[in-house]
C-alpha cells in the first residue's frame, strides 16, 4: 500500500492526509467545484477535480471515484465518514477494482450498516435491546401499529446510515406519518438510500459508545468508551472520553458486549458499538457504525492511540499495536465547530470563514478543514472544525476548555461556538459528581438566552464560474462573486463582500433594502424546499410548520412567525431559496 485515495472533503480528509504523512504514504484527493480551493485540496500530495458541485454527482459518484483512483495509480481508498463510508457496494467496487478498502468487508458492512441485521448479531451475543421492528418498515401505516403494540414515543431510523441523519422521534400517534415521510426523505438524501425501521425510544437517556480496532489476525480491542449525549436534531455537538458516571459493571458490560458483537460479525478495522443508557441505568444496544466517527480524536488524547493510523496499518496486513484494552489516561471534550447559528435554531449558516483562529495551549488539538478565506458551501455538512481540548481530569479538561473556547475566533458567518461557551458553564454538563444531560437536553432543557451572531444577516456569498485561456486552452476558474465584481469594476470598493448586491440577507427586500413588513416571513438559511405543509390561504398559528427546508444534508421546518392567513409565494418543491427570501406572507 503506497497510495491513499481519500474519497471525502473537510477537515476528515485532512486529518486522513497527515495520517497518510505520518505512514509514509501518498495521498490523493478528490474535489468538488466549491472545493477547489479547499484546505484537503491543497495538502494533499495530488488531487483530482470531481467536475459537480451536489453531493451526487461528485462525493457520492462511485464511478468517478474509481476512474480518478485507476487514473492516479492508487492502490488503496480511505473513505472517511459520511458519503460513502458505509456503502457496501462501494467498499465491494473498490476491491474489485484490486484496491485496498481500508474498512471493514462488504460484507461486515451490509451486515451492521442494515441496522436490522445489526440488531440480530446483538441478539445473538446477548447485547440488551428494546423492542424494535424485525425489518425496515414499508409505510407509515406499519408504523403506527408498530406504535399501538409496544407504545410511544418511538424513534424511526435509518437502515442503511447514522450520525443522526434520515432518524425521527413520534410521541403522538399524528405525529407518526410525518416522521416517518420525513426520515425517508432525509436518509435518501444523505444515504441514498430511504429504508427506514423502528423501535421504542428511551426517553432522556445518555449516549454512550465504544470504539473497536480489530485486524486481520484475530486480536481485537477496545480502545475506550465516549458519552455524545449533547445532541441537537440527533445530531452530535460535544463529546467526551472516557464516558464519565458509569459504574465500573456498565463500562464492563459496554466493552464485553462491544467486543462480542464485533468477534460474531467478523469485523476487521475500526469501528463503534453505540448504546443508550437509561436514567435508572438500562443499557440498550444501539448500532455498530461500520467506519471512523467524528469523535475518534477524543479516544486518541485519552489512550495514545493514532486510530487513522491504526486503520491504515489493519488495512495493510499488520497487527494492532496494542495487545489488550488501553486504560484512559486523563480526560477530553471534542467541540463540533459547525456552520450552524444556535441563536436561531441550529439553523445552518453557509458563507465566508472571514478569520480562522485557532487557540492555542497544553492539551488543545484542533482538526479543520478551513481557514481564514473559504467560502463554506451550502451542499454539505456543516462541520468546519473540531476543537479537542484534554486534562489531566474532566474538571481540569472543563477549565482548559472554558479557556480554549474564549481564545478561538471564527468571523464571517455564525457559528455553534456561544452554544459551547455556555454549556461548559452549565452545571448540569459540567458538575463534578453528576451527569445532568441526555440526548435531548438542548432541545427540551438548555435555554440560555444566547446572542444573535452578528453575521446572521450577512449576505451570501457565492462564487462565480468564469473562463479564462491558458496557452490556447480554455479553463474554468472560480472567484468569490464579490472579487468578480470588483474585476468588472475596474478593481474599486464598489460591490465587495458587503455592498448592496451582495445577495439577499436576513430581511432584505429583493433591491437590498432592510425594509420588510410584520407580515413577512422569509428563508432562515440558504437551501432548497423540501414541501410546503399548509395550502395557499391557509388559516395558521404562531409556530405552526409552514415549509420544509434542506441544506447541508438536514432538513429543517420553517415556522409561522404570527398567527393569520397565508398566502404562498411563487416557490416549488425543489426550488432553491436564499437567506431572507420570501416565502409567505401572513396578513
Amino acid at each position: 500500500m503506497k497510495k491513499v485515495l481519500i474519497a471525502n472533503r473537510g477537515e476528515i480528509a485532512v486529518r486522513i492526509i497527515r495520517a497518510c504523512s505520518d505512514s509514509g504514504l501518498t495521498s490523493i484527493a478528490v474535489f468538488s467545484d466549491p472545493d477547489a480551493d479547499a484546505m484537503h485540496t491543497t495538502l494533499a500530495d495530488e488531487a483530482y477535480a470531481l467536475n459537480g458541485s451536489a453531493p451526487a454527482e461528485t462525493y457520492l459518484d462511485q464511478e468517478k471515484i474509481l476512474e480518478i483512483a485507476r487514473r492516479s495509480g492508487a492502490d488503496a481508498v480511505h473513505p472517511g465518514y459520511g458519503f460513502l463510508s458505509e456503502n457496501a457496494d462501494f467498499a465491494r467496487a473498490v476491491v474489485d477494482a484490486g484496491l485496498t478498502w481500508i474498512g471493514p468487508s462488504a460484507d461486515v458492512i451490509a451486515t451492521l450498516g442494515d441496522k436490522v441485521a445489526a440488531r440480530e448479531v446483538a441478539v445473538r451475543v446477548g447485547a440488551p435491546l428494546v423492542p424494535g421492528t424485525d425489518g425496515p418498515a414499508k409505510d407509515a401505516a406499519q408504523v403506527r401499529e408498530f406504535a399501538e403494540e409496544h407504545g410511544l414515543p418511538i424513534a424511526i431510523k435509518a437502515a442503511f446510515g447514522g450520525g443522526g441523519r434520515g432518524m425521527r422521534i413520534a410521541r403522538t400517534m399524528d405525529e407518526v406519518e410525518d416522521a416517518f415521510l420525513s426520515a425517508t426523505r432525509e436518509a435518501t438524501a444523505a444515504f441514498g438510500r430511504g429504508e427506514c425501521f423502528v423501535e421504542r425510544f428511551l426517553d432522556r437517556p445518555r449516549h454512550v459508545e465504544a470504539q473497536l480496532l480489530a485486524d486481520t489476525h484475530g486480536s481485537v480491542a477496545v480502545i475506550g468508551t465516549r458519552d455524545c449525549s449533547l445532541q441537537r436534531r440527533h445530531q452530535k455537538l460535544v463529546e467526551e472520553a472516557p464516558a464519565p458516571f458509569l459504574t465500573d459493571e456498565q463500562r464492563m458490560r459496554i466493552h464485553d458486549s462491544a467486543r462480542a458483537i464485533a468477534r460474531e460479525a467478523g469485523y476487521v478495522g475500526a469501528g463503534t458499538v453505540e448504546y443508550l443508557v437509561s436514567e435508572d441505568g438500562v443499557i440498550s444496544f444501539l448500532e455498530v457504525n461500520t467506519r471512523l466517527q467524528v469523535e475518534h480524536p477524543v479516544t486518541e488524547a485519552t489512550s495514545g492511540v493514532d486510530l487513522v493510523r491504526e486503520q491504515l496499518r489493519i488495512a495493510a496486513g499488520e497487527r494492532l499495536s496494542v495487545s489488550e484494552d488501553p486504560q484512559p489516561s486523563g480526560h477530553a471534550f471534542e467541540f463540533r465547530l459547525n456552520a450552524e447559528d444556535p441563536a436561531l435554531g441550529f439553523v445552518p449558516t453557509p458563507g465566508l470563514v472571514e478569520v480562522f483562529e485557532a487557540p492555542t495551549g497544553l492539551g488543545v488539538r484542533v482538526d479543520t478543514g478551513v481557514r481564514s478565506g473559504f467560502t463554506v458551501p451550502a451542499e454539505y455538512d456543516s462541520l468546519l472544525a473540531k476543537l479537542i481540548v484534554w486534562g489531566e481530569d474532566r474538571q481540569q479538561a472543563i477549565r482548559r476548555a472554558r479557556t480554549a473556547l474564549a481564545e478561538l475566533r471564527i468571523e464571517g458567518l455564525p457559528t455553534v461556538v456561544p452554544f459551547h461557551r455556555a454549556v461548559m458553564d452549565h452545571p448540569a454538563y459540567t458538575a463534578a459528581d453528576r451527569f445532568g444531560v441526555f440526548t435531548t437536553w438542548i432541545e427540551s432543557e438548555f435555554a440560555p438566552d444566547l446572542e444573535t451572531s452578528p453575521y446572521a444577516a450577512a449576505p451570501e456569498r457565492t462564487r462565480t464560474t468564469v473562463m479564462i485561456d491558458i496557452d490556447g486552452r480554455a479553463v474554468q476558474l472560480g472567484l468569490p462573486a464579490y472579487l468578480h465584481r470588483a474585476l468588472l469594476s475596474g478593481g474599486g470598493g464598489q460591490g465587495g463582500a458587503g455592498g448592496a448586491d451582495g445577495g439577499a440577507a436576513g430581511g432584505e427586500g429583493a433591491d437590498g433594502s432592510q425594509e420588510r413588513d410584520e407580515s413577512q416571513l422569509t428563508a432562515p438559511m440558504s437551501g432548497t424546499v423540501v414541501s410546503w405543509s399548509v395550502e395557499d390561504g391557509a388559516e395558521v398559528e404562531d409556530g405552526d410548520a409552514v415549509l420544509v427546508m434542506e441544506a447541508m444534508k438536514m432538513e429543517t421546518t420553517v415556522r409561522a412567525h404570527r398567527a393569520g392567513r397565508l398566502t404562498r409565494a411563487d416557490i416549488s418543491d425543489g426550488e432553491a431559496l436564499t437567506r431572507g427570501q420570501e416565502i409567505a406572507r401572513i396578513a
